[in-house]
């Protein structure tokens, strides 16, 4: 499975993209130079808002978030994993409780693998899915929107980039990328 990337506007202002500790950086720099700033931070594979804890030092925000500066000492790498609650017959349990890793590990396995295994199809679904969610949460409120979001379940990029065509840069820049793999081109014509 591919890294998370994360993508930080200021209002309709790009910040930064990057991996994590690129993000937090750049969040708590924002932030420090602008504690009343609207700061929204997107997963650009999920098209989600996140939110992080930037109380205390870059350092501690860091750490917090599971991004260490440090070098790694020995013992188990921290994964940076989420705990949530999975529902499984009795039997499922007997059966991921006898593989190498437990439960965990095996379910991690096989998400990983599922993954690996989508089709096109179910990818473009995904991605259409993710750059709706963001395209809602940074430009809801911005002329054509609905007629936008609609061009974009149609696949229909000519469209799309038209009527995306007159919001801020920086928003329409960053929701035309998202589309690319929606519309299987490399975004030359949006």
């Amino acid at each position: 499975m591919e890294d998370l990337t994360y993508t930080t506007f200021a209002g309709d202002r790009l910040v930064a993209t990057g991996d994590l500790s690129a993000t937090l950086t750049a969040l708590k720099r924002e932030f420090e130079r602008d504690a009343s700033a609207s700061l929204v931070t997107i997963v650009d594979q999920t098209g989600r808002q996140v939110d992080f804890d930037l109380k205390g030092s870059l350092d501690e925000a860091l750490e917090r978030h599971g991004v260490s500066q440090r070098k790694p000492g020995p013992g188990r790498p921290r994964l940076g994993v989420v705990s949530r609650e999975v529902s499984l017959l009795p039997r499922q349990w007997d059966w991921l409780a006898d593989q190498p890793g437990g439960a965990s590990g095996t379910l991690r396995r096989l998400v990983d693998q599922a993954a690996e295994s989508e089709t096109a199809a179910v990818r473009t679904r995904r991605q259409a899915a993710a750059t709706g969610r963001a395209m809602t949460i940074l430009a809801g409120n911005l002329e054509n929107f609905e007629e936008a979001y609609r061009a974009l379940e149609r696949r229909d990029e000519p469209r799309f980039a038209s009527l995306i065509g007159g919001w801020p840069s920086d928003v329409r820049d960053y929701l035309t990328r998202l589309a690319r793999a929606v519309f299987g081109s490399d975004g030359a014509g949006a």
